[in-house]
């Protein structure tokens, strides 16, 4: 008994000095603490609170019932979504085009900003990044009306080419087999340089005196950047292969509802889409919310496998 009311003890003064040394921990940052609140009240008001209408998912959502006045109907939503015909169809097509996005757009914003890195010219190299930027502050509206503008099979200027070099034109927003191709390569034209920003910040941080000690070493430029640059970024990478993964089934909806049509539907008709069309045009929120959670699950699955095996394998992870 006596061990035990002394373990007890220990305890408690043991808690108490925790609480104590966070209480100065506050008081002494308590301004820090100010400039996250805005940010925290954000975040409750407008990502956290709105979770309590998940529930729908599993209920049979009656609008003039509410939320909580709904009729529980468990997993039934979700087993209609997997029993569905367009089930694989949609699985498919989204992880196609996140795995054919993280495939193609992940690497492009690394290698522009190594070889930005490397221009020695302050100007030209103001002049690339100005011109590699531009494009990310474009609308999305915008960038898909570039992009019929110039594959128009009658008038673009793709088409135009294939026409001098003697072929036949081709209507690329109508065949299904070129829409994964145009839509990622057109997300990484607009974002490829945007992307880069946050890798030369992290070439900016890598030591000087690691390259002029590989130039007497007698290194080339690409044994520098093979071992001295790529190396120096590698945990960015890593933290931000780490969040890519775990959006790869998060396929955007505006850009690929605006290039959406009925002729390349069986390539284009994502999760994204289907809630929408089924949520908002079909008015079947359970079942638009059921699909949209099996999406958020499947996404925070993959969060956190590809960071636990980042930290096993690179020792860098986001926890």
């Amino acid at each position: 008994m006596e061990q035990a009311s002394i373990q007890m003890n220990t305890t408690n003064r043991t808690k108490k000095s925790k609480a104590s040394q966070v209480l100065k921990r506050f008081t002494k940052n308590w301004s820090l603490y100010v400039l996250f609140l805005p940010v925290i009240i954000y975040f409750a008001i407008f990502q956290y609170f709105p979770m309590y209408g998940v529930q729908i998912a599993f209920k049979n959502f009656i609008a003039t019932k509410g939320i909580w006045g709904s009729p529980w109907v468990g997993f039934k939503h979700f087993e209609r979504f997997f029993d569905s015909y367009y089930f694989w169809r949609l699985m498919k097509n989204t992880l196609g085009i996140g795995l054919y996005e993280l495939a193609v757009g992940f690497p492009v914003p690394i290698i522009l900003a190594l070889m930005i890195n490397e221009v020695k010219s302050k100007g030209y190299r103001r002049f690339v990044q100005t011109v590699t930027y531009a494009p990310h502050f474009l609308s999305t509206v915008v960038i898909v009306g570039m992009i019929l503008i110039f594959l128009s099979p009658q008038s673009g200027m793709v088409n135009q080419l294939i026409k001098v070099f003697g072929g036949e034109p081709i209507a690329f927003l109508t065949e299904p087999a070129w829409f994964k191709t145009i839509y990622v390569f057109s997300g990484v034209w607009q974002q490829m340089g945007w992307s880069s920003i946050i890798y030369l910040a992290a070439l900016s941080g890598i030591d000087p005196q690691l390259h002029e000690a590989a130039r007497v070493d007698g290194a080339s430029r690409l044994q520098r950047i093979w071992h001295i640059n790529i190396p120096g970024i590698m945990p960015t990478i890593v933290i931000l292969l780490i969040l890519n993964m775990g959006s790869v089934l998060g396929v955007g909806f505006e850009k690929v509802f605006l290039m959406q049509n009925d002729l390349n539907m069986s390539a284009s008709d994502v999760i994204s889409t289907h809630v929408y069309r089924s949520g908002i045009i079909g008015a079947q929120y359970s079942f638009s919310a059921a699909v949209g959670l099996f999406n958020s699950v499947i996404n925070f699955i993959l969060l956190v496998s590809v960071n636990f095996i980042a930290r096993k394998v690179n020792e860098t992870s986001l926890w």
